[in-house]
């Protein structure tokens, strides 16, 4: 089978990881157990999400100015492009964020799809969209990150789920991966290899 399209992750896995969601729950006066902070901003009364939305984005707005990107981030990316395989980034964070991720790191991604698309990751939307996007099948495409939630939609989309192993818990994360690397250039030997 021939990869057409890889859909990549953006915080921990084109970027090093920056969010603190523990820090970011207690700055929005949640419990540390309350799951993610999409879904918790969802329950809240108008004026609480408002106040959440405005932390989020303080958070988020500090996480492009830190950012720095993943070892072999741009090669790999540049080694995509030359190959013709379209790039996706799928993201629980703003359009503007990924944006500015690439404009100030001098990326180019072909799409992006973000929280305010649709049903965010773990749900199978973004991805598919990506997928119709760029008019290939979810079994040509990867998706590389470094969550649950990544592989959670790769799976549910029917695409090849890539786990970056970057984050703390990524080894209770594993058994929700086709591909489990170290490093993003291992991308590369992946798409040689299916």
């Amino acid at each position: 089978m021939t990869i057409k399209a890889v859909i990549f992750d953006l915080d921990g896995t084109i970027t090093r990881p920056f969010f603190d969601f523990d820090a970011i729950r207690q700055e929005m006066g949640l419990p540390t157990d309350s799951g993610p902070v999409l879904e918790a901003m969802e329950k809240m009364t108008p004026p609480q999400r408002k106040r959440a939305e405005d932390i989020l984005t303080s958070h988020e707005n500090l996480a492009v100015a830190e950012s720095t990107l993943n070892d072999g981030a741009r090669e790999v990316l540049d080694a995509l492009s030359r190959k013709d395989i379209c790039i996706g980034i799928l993201t629980r964070n703003r359009r503007a964020n990924a944006e500015a991720i690439a404009k100030k790191h001098n990326l180019v991604f072909d799409a992006v799809v973000d929280r305010e698309d649709g049903p965010v990751k773990p749900d199978a939307f973004g991805v598919l969209k990506l997928c119709r996007r760029f008019a290939v099948a979810p079994a040509e495409t990867l998706v590389v990150g470094d969550y649950l939630f990544d592989m959670l939609s790769a799976k549910a989309a029917g695409a090849i789920a890539v786990l970056l192993k970057t984050h703390k818990q990524c080894e209770s994360f594993a058994d929700h991966a086709d591909f489990a690397i170290d490093s993003l250039e291992k991308i590369l030997d992946i798409i040689d290899s299916v």
